[in-house]
């Protein structure tokens, strides 16, 4: 038997044997420091002609991507990161001229967030590989994991989804962009180059969950309980999620695995970009949002007043985009019935060695 017979999950499932349960199956591992407080560690792994080219991609682009894939990493988990370092593998006939420029664009992607480089090595290999391990802070209560999705909750997406897929096929293929402003083509290549990890929704989900936990204290000293209870309030209303770096069907699945539950996500309410319109398909648009990848937002499970609170503060940076039901079936619903339900699976996504 061999990996490409197995796949990126079949491995996965193998590999997870040697590491303690508690620890893996989430976009990081957790490991607890002190009273109150958790360790975030990451690890990502960026090929060239697999996961960047020079025909997509200029080398300070290849380095802020690299960044931010882990820092979103970090976002999902609830963490804030600390630092990071990288394993840098390259041929002996790369201009130094380029390893400069890559170390320039993670940097601009750190600076943003306050984050330095630490450490790393460097090794000759036969094809430039960055492997970047990050390192997060977060409190124990409000760490985010995939398995704490719950019945009834809503299901939240920040940002759009289809933008980083659309702007590498406008990498790749030039001519798609003749229907396209110069605006929407280069918001949509942004999006592709440049991701933003979304570790900016975490200050405002804290303050809503703390908001809740205070009115939580504050009826539980009425009835008799403890104000020193009440004085610091730790949300221990449990919210579940991941990043949507391999798609936002991946992403919904993924936590409905994890959780043993399903979900019913609307096709109206998935946020697309606005340059979609008239320039794709319906259907187009639809697989580019679910199976495209690498958008780098946050999809979230949380209970539905939450939510609502969550969407409203973020404006046009979020929605909710369906619920968590009963059952293990995640499907998609169309309201308008325009098109037949569908299950979403992690088939269709990009996997390795498929």
């Amino acid at each position: 038997m061999q990996v490409q017979d197995i796949g990126e999950q079949g491995l996965l499932k193998i590999l997870q044997r040697f590491c303690p349960a508690e620890i893996i199956g989430d976009d990081a591992a957790v490991i607890a420091t002190e009273a109150g407080k958790s360790l975030v560690v990451t690890t990502d792994v960026l090929v060239d002609n697999i996961h960047f080219s020079d025909i997509t991609t200029s080398p300070e682009d290849v380095g802020w991507r690299s960044a931010a894939a882990n820092l979103s990493d970090l976002a999902a988990m609830g963490a804030f990161p600390l630092g990071i370092t990288v394993g840098l593998g390259l041929p002996g006939n790369v201009a130094v001229s380029w390893v400069e420029r890559l170390y320039e664009g993670m940097t601009e992607c750190l600076q943003q967030h306050d984050t330095p480089i630490v450490g790393g090595d460097v090794v000759r290999s036969p094809v430039i590989t960055i492997a970047i391990t990050a390192f997060g802070q977060a409190y124990s209560h409000r760490i985010i994991r995939r398995d704490q999705a719950q019945v009834g909750d809503a299901i939240v997406v920040t940002g759009v989804h289809g933008a980083s897929r659309a702007g590498l096929e406008l990498l790749l293929h030039p001519e798609l962009e003749k229907n396209l402003s110069d605006e929407d083509r280069n918001t949509l290549i942004g999006a592709h180059q440049r991701p933003r990890p979304r570790l900016d929704i975490l200050p405002l989900l804290w303050a809503i969950l703390d908001s809740q936990s205070k009115i939580q204290n504050h009826a539980t000293c009425h009835n008799g309980g403890n104000l020193r209870n009440a004085v610091a309030p730790k949300s221990k209303i449990p919210i579940a999620g991941m990043d949507s770096s391999d798609g936002l069907a991946d992403a919904v699945v993924q936590i409905c695995r994890a959780s043993g539950v399903g979900a019913v996500v609307e096709f109206t309410q998935i946020p697309l970009p606005k340059a979609f319109e008239g320039w794709l398909t319906t259907e187009q648009a639809l697989e580019y949002a679910l199976y495209g990848g690498e958008d780098f937002e946050l999809v979230l499970c949380l209970p539905k007043q939450l939510a609502n609170e969550l969407v409203q503060n973020l404006n046009d940076s979020a929605a909710i985009v369906g619920e968590i039901v009963e059952g293990s079936t995640v499907l998609l619903h169309d309201q308008n019935k325009e098109f037949p339900n569908q299950v979403l699976s992690l088939n269709r996504g990009f996997q390795h060695f498929s």
